[in-house]
């Protein structure tokens, strides 16, 4: 496995949100953090049908332009009943034209399980997958995982996209009930990170 040796790390991401995280979870390790639109970088078209695929095609695009090694997530849910949709597409099912609409997205994923008339408790798991490329074209890999169960109706104001709808095992809360940092600990991205942080120093 590659180390990282920098104090800077460029992620692939336009979403403010994702940075914060992100920014979070790495100021520990002494690693600071910059954006793809710090650096007026376009986003590239996610043409993958994997997460990894996605979050390959946005890192090793940020590292070629930038010159800096660069992180990429990908990530979704997943839900059994529905062979596993949206998955990859989970941000499309949301896309309006005029921007994102989650909870157009949750009730899609609501009536199409109606539709099968699936049974519950509905099996779910939102995953994560990182992926730290640099500007030679070598790549590490990181996935992550939180499996669960998607509920309805919709419960809870906090976090962002499906988490009003996603029930984590072991919780009687869905993670748009629980505190943001609380999250931050437990979810698909947390896990995919405690992967990803053995790269940096000298452990």
């Amino acid at each position: 496995m590659r180390r990282f040796s920098g104090d800077t790390l460029l992620v692939a991401t336009h979403n403010q949100g994702k940075l914060d995280e992100i920014a979070h979870l790495l100021a520990p390790y002494g690693i600071r953090v910059t954006s793809a639109k710090d650096h007026g970088l376009p986003e590239p078209e996610e043409t993958g049908t994997s997460f990894v695929e996605n979050a390959r095609l946005k890192a090793h695009a940020a590292a070629q332009a930038t010159g800096m090694p660069a992180l990429a997530d990908d990530s979704g849910i997943e839900i059994d009943a529905l062979d596993g949709a949206p998955g990859v597409y989970t941000a499309d099912w949301a896309e309006t034209g005029h921007g994102r609409d989650f909870v157009m997205a949750m009730t899609r994923a609501h009536d199409a399980l109606e539709a099968k008339n699936a049974s519950f408790p509905r099996t779910a798991r939102f995953c994560c997958t990182l992926v730290l490329a640099w500007p030679d074209g070598h790549d590490e890999v990181f996935p992550g995982v939180m499996e669960g169960q998607f509920v309805w109706p919709m419960r809870g104001s906090q976090g962002h996209g499906y988490d009003p709808v996603f029930q984590p095992d072991g919780y009687d809360i869905t993670f748009g009930e629980m505190d943001r940092w609380e999250k931050n600990k437990i979810s698909h991205r947390a896990d995919a990170f405690r992967k990803l942080v053995a790269i940096f120093g000298d452990g």
